[in-house]
């Protein structure tokens, strides 16, 4: 892409003052639309050091109102928060709500270039992550920008003398830039492959000719008037998603029949639970230790039934771990901040640093379950769903993790047993509630919506386990068991 780039071309004063004067003024009402009609905006700014991307920024900020917009700066050194965490963590936490706009200087294509940890063959993996986050983005109605900004070899060590001349800016020439102005060349090839795998339709590249800061500014703001106006027109173009029920019973193709074949005849004594119980608590506290040691995280999610077990289970899961080294996160309906992101930002802010466990009592996969039975997405969002979740728990097993997902399986009269016995009794009829009774009267429903979401995502990197849970203390064993034979696995690997 770089080499078929014109460094030579100018824009006269005259034309730069005018078109600056109209572009500013326009982009401030592109800003106002965008806010009115929730859409997202996210901006990335990658290029040559001392290319200009900071003064491009700032002077793209100057007619935008500051109650809409926030500045991401990311450096190319991760601070420990972020070395702890998966690749795209600390891009994900920062995307900007609906109506609002955010803009990276530098990104995770600064990562996949500085880094040197990365080889060639994780690189081809992370630049498909990149590539999935903003087609993630992209389809829940974010607009993205990708600017390069682009000088030559001759002219950034010029920039980078001029620095040096002046006591006031020569902190900002730093080792690393003069050995990135050495091996331009090397780095040139690099970054060139690197923007040709990663422009997609979605996230289309821009290269910016940054010889001429004017003309460098006035294509910034072009390319930013005509793109937005498209979008707001065919925004305005798109009828509102209807929201309705979009399972039904006997309207589904799908039907494996996955938990009709589940027998809940096994039980253990309290005897024997009481046994197993403590040695497993033992066993599975060494093996956090472990964990922490070889910084390697583990992610556990429950789902299952109302009244199934899970709070249970969770329970004796960490009763005996170090609690410096583990979180449980109950999942539930998404505030109104949350609703303004796309579904997976609120799950990718409690992502734990590499060695801790994180441990969801209900998950991501209310998108695929709740979501679609009670009318609270769309027919499109429901349809990817799936292989965004697939794609999330890839990411997180590539970083290393230990993704493990347990569905706590009853039947409806063990259901009813347990709803009956905590309206009975006082110190437990605050865990039932008019939802948990109209949940209920849609078990044909729930179990269609369950068939298909374990066959569509039980992989190798994050099996669903099916755990018989009739009698809790077989089920609150199986999850014990179950997550020390995850862990011993990958430490035996």
């Amino acid at each position: 892409m770089l080499e078929k780039i014109d460094l030579g071309v100018t824009i006269d004063k005259e034309s730069y003052r005018q078109e600056k004067e109209r572009l500013t003024v326009r982009l401030g009402e592109l800003q106002r639309t965008l806010h009115d009609m929730g859409i997202p905006v996210l901006i990335l700014f990658e290029g040559w050091d001392a290319a200009g991307k900071g003064t491009l920024i700032n002077e793209l900020l100057m007619p935008m109102d500051p109650r809409s917009f926030r500045v991401h700066n990311f450096k190319k050194q991760e601070n420990e928060d972020e070395i702890f965490r998966p690749f795209l963590w600390r891009y994900w936490t920062k995307t900007p709500e609906k109506g609002q706009i955010a803009i990276f200087n530098r990104s995770y294509y600064s990562d996949l270039v500085y880094r040197k940890s990365i080889d060639a063959l994780n690189m081809q993996g992370l630049m498909k992550q990149a590539n999935e986050f903003e087609e993630a983005l992209s389809e829940d109605g974010m607009i993205i920008f990708k600017f390069f900004i682009h000088i030559s070899k001759k002219e950034q060590k010029r920039r980078f003398i001029k620095l040096l001349g002046n006591d006031a800016t020569a902190w900002r020439v730093t080792p690393r830039d003069k050995k990135e102005n050495k091996h331009y060349d090397k780095l040139y090839e690099k970054v060139n492959r690197g923007l040709e795998l990663t422009d997609n339709d979605c996230a289309p590249w821009v290269i910016i000719e940054g010889e001429q800061k004017d003309y460098a500014l006035i294509k910034v703001l072009s390319v930013l008037e005509k793109r937005l106006e498209k979008a707001i027109e065919a925004a305005k173009m798109v009828p509102e998603a209807e929201l309705k029920p979009l399972i039904q019973v006997g309207d589904m193709p799908f039907q494996s029949k996955i938990l009709d074949g589940i027998g809940l005849d096994q039980v253990i004594s309290e005897e024997e639970y009481q046994i197993q119980i403590k040695e497993g608590q033992k066993k599975i506290r060494l093996l956090q230790y472990e964990l922490y040691r070889r910084r390697i995280p583990l992610i556990a999610g429950f789902e299952g039934w109302d009244a199934a077990g899970k709070g249970g289970c969770i329970k004796r899961l960490t009763r005996n771990l170090d609690p410096r080294g583990y979180t449980v996160y109950p999942t539930a309906s998404p505030s109104d901040i949350e609703r303004k992101h796309h579904y997976l930002w609120r799950f990718w802010r409690d992502i734990p640093k590499n060695g801790h466990l994180g441990v969801w009592d209900r998950t991501w996969y209310g998108r695929v379950m709740v979501e679609p039975i009670e009318g609270f997405c769309a027919q499109e969002e429901f349809e990817r769903s799936y292989r965004e979740i697939n794609e999330f728990e890839k990411q997180l097993s590539d970083w290393g993790a230990i993704v493990i997902k347990f569905w706590l399986q009853i039947d409806q009269d063990e259901q009813l047993r347990r709803f009956t016995g905590r309206e009975e009794n006082p110190d437990k009829e605050w865990k039932i509630t008019d939802e948990d009774w109209r949940n209920r009267e849609k078990w044909e429903l729930y179990k269609i919506a369950v068939d298909e979401m374990l066959l569509k995502t039980s992989t190798v990197n994050a099996p669903w386990i099916i755990v018989e849970a009739q009698n809790k203390y077989y089920a609150r064993i199986k999850v014990l068991n179950e997550t020390i034979a995850a862990i011993e696995k990958r430490l035996n690997n």
